[in-house]
């Protein structure tokens, strides 16, 4: 049965994880973590829309979820190809954004991670997803006694990381901090999660 909640959740969230990396990272330059990062790295080294290289990205952890968790597996396709869609067509948008606001790296990056970590968190809340580093650790999580909060963090900084390795610009510590400000996003709307 196909919950108005989720798909509302799916919709919220997907627009403010677009609004967070085509208004706020992409112009500077900065990663997130998880699938959404390994995306921006491709885009900024290669030029490819980002939304479409997350699909391509989550193809393999969608297959590892078909045999393993079917029901979580639905609603992550779903929030996945809208948030693709929504961040793709954003895309052409964001340097109007910079022209008439403007702000620090600093500023971006905490407001672009913090948006970025609502959405997520939006989505989370319904027990939907982009599925991703996401699912990744949840199934990790089973083959290894670890939190899975600390499985995605370690996700994180080893894709920042590799980005600050390749990409020619110095933004490790800006995308520290968006990672920081999107787990405190995430966060918040997830404290005291009711029981669906």
């Amino acid at each position: 049965m196909v919950s108005l909640n989720k798909i509302a959740a799916i919709v919220v969230g997907s627009l403010l994880l677009a609004i967070g990396i085509n208004f706020f990272l992409v112009p500077l330059g900065v990663l997130d973590g998880g699938v959404i990062g390994v995306a921006l790295i491709i885009n900024y080294l290669f030029h490819i829309r980002i939304g479409l290289v997350m699909i391509v990205c989550s193809l393999p952890i969608f297959v590892l979820a078909w045999f393993h968790n079917r029901d979580l597996l639905y609603y992550s396709i779903s929030g996945l190809l809208f948030s693709s869609y929504m961040i793709d067509l954003l895309e052409p948008y964001q340097y109007y954004f910079i022209y008439y606001i403007e702000w620090t790296a600093f500023t971006r990056a905490v407001v672009g991670g913090f948006i970025i970590g609502t959405g997520l968190g939006v989505m989370l809340r319904f027990d939907c997803s982009t599925g991703g580093t996401d699912l990744l650790a949840h199934f990790v999580t089973k083959l290894i006694p670890l939190n899975v909060g600390f499985i995605i963090l370690m996700i994180d900084l080893v894709i920042i990381s590799v980005g600050d390795y390749l990409l020619p610009d110095d933004t490790l510590f800006l995308s520290l901090v968006t990672i920081t400000a999107g787990g405190l996003g995430t966060s918040v709307l997830n404290w005291r999660k009711p029981a669906l």
